[in-house]
């Protein structure tokens, strides 16, 4: 069974939703997976329920109206949309926030799910945790900026300075 197959089972179709995704946000241009898939592509892979990736703002209109037409619900927030098919258990967020646009720059394609997308760069990785989010999303940021420092030694200096301290 494939990696796409098995993420299909246990998310009722979250690798085809993921994959018919990248479709419309390549037409779409420059984009890139960032959050928990993003760092799978660099360290031993965990499970995720959740995409995140970086559109570029005035995209987004466009992006959301073929969403719409391919039969995902939409939810807006100031620096987010989010989407997600009805029976599927795959939560799908695209980011505007200007701090994250220049991540599309320096993507590079990668295999996620069976597909090529672009991914943010391992140092953007690092760099795109959100301190604002509640509890429990820091707490799994935390673990993907342990897991990378773990791999990638020469990246402490980059980490909260708390999170290097643990890894020494």
């Amino acid at each position: 069974m494939t990696a796409a197959e098995i993420y299909n089972s246990v998310t009722n179709g979250g690798a085809s939703d993921f994959a018919e995704v990248a479709a419309i946000l390549d037409r779409h241009g420059p984009w890139c997976l960032i959050g928990g898939l993003a760092v799978n592509c660099y360290v031993e892979p965990v499970y995720t329920m959740d995409a995140d990736m970086i559109v570029i703002t005035e995209n987004l209109a466009a992006i959301r109206d073929e969403l719409v037409a391919a039969g995902f619900s939409i939810s807006e927030f100031p620096h987010s949309m989010n989407a997600k098919k009805m029976k599927s258990k795959l939560n799908l967020q695209f980011t505007t926030d200007l701090r994250y646009q220049n991540f599309v720059s320096r993507a590079e394609r990668r295999d996620v799910l069976g597909i090529s997308v672009p991914v943010a760069a391992l140092k953007d990785v690092v760099q795109g945790s959100d301190p604002e989010r509640r509890l429990s999303k820091r707490k799994k940021d935390e673990l993907d900026l342990i897991r990378i420092g773990e791999v990638y030694p020469e990246l402490h200096e980059l980490l909260p300075r708390e999170i290097a301290e643990q890894l020494k």
